[in-house]
């Protein structure tokens, strides 16, 4: 049982995946800290000095100068400046896999065409397999 399980671990296909996800990993706090750090204190600027992360509703009515606070102490919120955050991270992720894989694309050869299979009834052009000897349409000797 553990060659086999070493046989599949090995397997190229696996080691890839793993390679992407660690890459994926490492990329995504990349990204965290371009939204968080760059992105949005600039938007905070450019809207009046918000900060979307401290915009909150809390569920117990009593108010709360930052979301910190009502979590202090122990108040129940909706968080919906920190999904504005993660949706915007999720659009420049998004973005930016989008032009990678656009770029990588490029650069690849174009596949060849697929091989024909098939070819036109010289009296019907219907279509017909190239081995067929009489065409299944009009019933023409091929």
């Amino acid at each position: 049982m553990f060659a086999e399980f070493k046989k599949f671990v090995m397997r190229g296909n696996v080691l890839d995946l793993a390679i992407g996800v660690i890459i994926g990993a490492a990329f995504g706090k990349i990204v965290t800290s371009l939204v968080n750090d760059i992105l949005m204190p600039v938007v905070g600027l450019a809207a009046g000095g918000m900060d979307f992360s401290n915009f909150f509703v809390s569920l117990n009515g009593q108010s709360y100068p930052t979301l910190a606070a009502a979590k202090a102490a122990g108040a129940p919120t909706i968080n919906y400046g920190l999904f504005v955050n993660t949706v915007l991270e999720f659009m420049i992720v998004a973005f930016v896999i989008f032009v990678i894989v656009k770029q990588v694309n490029r650069f690849m050869p174009a596949p060849p065409p697929p091989a024909t299979s098939t070819k036109d009834c010289p009296q019907c052009f219907t279509k017909i397999p190239i081995p067929a000897k009489r065409c299944p349409a009009c019933t023409s000797a091929l």
